[in-house]
């Protein structure tokens, strides 16, 4: 039997079609279990987590981390409901054909929201009123987080001019006047603990994260040329990102600082020209999945480290690669900082440098912020360093000084995983030796 020439196009056409993506990034049960652990935490209640309002026209919609973490829907003005007192969860979203197509999500999540999200009751937007009502008649507490992760946009709460409520607290202040016998309570710090324990599969995008990053990092010391603006090294970072798999680049812009610029640690303007001597730190991290990276290095524009630059960078690596052979779980940042002191000493080194006196994060062991759906995740704020350390805890580990007199500065940023016995470098792979730079560095220049 024969096909149709119009049997056989429609064929190859669904064999070469582009994959379809799956409606969440990761498998529903990833998300569901995410949501019994915050259900554990909230037996009396229940939980109403906001998602993001729509962003500007043409901007790519950005949902927030709470949001993300516990269901992975990318809409804008959905709301998700995890119910503590039954065990379930309900979500609440209404979205078109046309917008699902813009964005590039699955139809799915019109077609077939509880089978495309695994969230056990799915409702129109405009019915939250009827389900708030409904779950509150037998809640003692209704659980919403209060403080957004990172500046609100919409408002400026502190000034005389402005001084209106954020959306967290609008939401607050709206289910006090609409159920005033409940009790409503702060989940913020309850959301960040449990992101601060990563899964398996969180891991795995976080290892992807950074392994792109560590790629795009390796270009950027191959091709960083005299005589380059900030801007080019820049742009070549985020290219080999993108063109790797991630959407963008992490939370903030490609840090850039060299010369008189080393002082400001958050440097993004990209506006120097690159001259014969320039020591250059470079920071970012490519966001894949939502999920980030941050990797800091440092090295000679020229290809070839001066003395003087030699003798920084060798005392910041010297510490940071200490650092990695104590982090475990149950120790705190000040005993690896004290650890790593004793084992430079036994080495020979001389700590009362100003190679070493200057580092920021020595005796605090390199262990700085959380890094995960945010570059500065749960909240922005660095680990307590008294606190121990914990399996599944995903950091920054970081070193750094200035020098600004000598227009210096020296980087080194790693991203960390804590594992049941050790730790893993999710950033292995970066040429850190002085030889394997100038190595780089100079088989890129053939």
């Amino acid at each position: 039997m024969t096909r149709s020439l119009s049997a056989c196009v429609l064929a190859l056409a669904m064999a070469t079609a582009a994959p379809v993506d799956p409606p969440l990034d990761f498998d529903a049960s990833e998300y569901s279990a995410r949501r019994q652990k915050l259900m554990a935490q909230i037996p009396d209640g229940f939980a109403v987590i906001q998602g993001s309002l729509a962003g500007p026209l043409n901007n790519e919609f950005i949902q927030n981390n709470e949001f993300i973490y516990l269901c992975g829907v990318k809409l804008p003005r959905a709301v998700l409901i995890v119910d503590g007192i039954h065990k379930e969860s309900l979500l609440l979203y209404s979205a078109s054909e046309a917008y699902l197509r813009n964005e590039g999500l699955s139809l799915d999540l019109l077609r077939d929201p509880r089978g495309a999200t695994g969230v056990e009751k799915y409702y129109p937007a405009d019915e939250l009123t009827a389900v708030l009502t409904k779950l509150a008649a037998q809640a003692k507490v209704i659980y919403t987080p209060l403080t957004p992760e990172g500046s609100p946009q919409e408002v400026a709460t502190n000034s005389d001019w402005d001084g209106r409520l954020t959306r967290e607290h609008q939401l607050a202040a709206m289910l006090r006047q609409r159920f005033p016998d409940i009790e409503v309570r702060d989940c913020t710090h309850t959301l960040w603990d449990l992101r601060r324990i990563k899964t398996p599969a969180e891991v795995d995008v976080l290892r992807k994260a950074s392994q792109i990053s560590v790629q795009a990092m390796r270009e950027v010391m191959a091709e960083a040329r005299v005589g380059q603006y900030e801007y080019e090294i820049s742009a070549l970072f985020e290219y080999v990102c993108k063109r790797r798999g991630c959407r963008r680049v992490f939370d903030y812009n490609v840090i850039i600082s060299s010369a008189e610029n080393h002082p400001y640690l958050h440097y993004y303007r990209h506006n120097r020209r690159l001259v014969d001597g320039d020591f250059l730190v470079v920071d970012s991290g490519g966001d894949y999945r939502d999920y980030d990276s941050d990797i800091t290095i440092s090295f000679p524009v020229n290809g070839t480290f001066s003395p003087r630059q030699r003798e920084i960078y060798e005392a910041c690596n010297a510490v940071s690669k200490a650092c990695l052979l104590y982090y475990q779980p149950g120790v705190t940042a000040y005993e690896v900082g004290e650890q790593v002191r004793r084992k430079l000493r036994d080495q020979g080194y001389d700590l009362s440098r100003d190679a070493f006196t200057s580092l920021r994060y020595f005796k605090e062991g390199g262990v700085t912020h959380y890094v995960g759906l945010a570059t500065h995740d749960a909240g922005g704020s660095d680990k307590p360093k008294d606190r121990p350390l914990r399996a599944g805890e995903v950091f920054a580990s970081d070193v750094f000084a200035v020098f600004p007199k000598e227009n210096l500065g020296v980087r080194i940023e790693n991203i960390v995983l804590i594992t049941e016995t050790g730790c893993e470098n999710l950033s292995a792979g970066l040429p850190r030796e002085i030889s394997e730079i100038e190595a780089l560095m100079k088989g890129a220049r053939k």
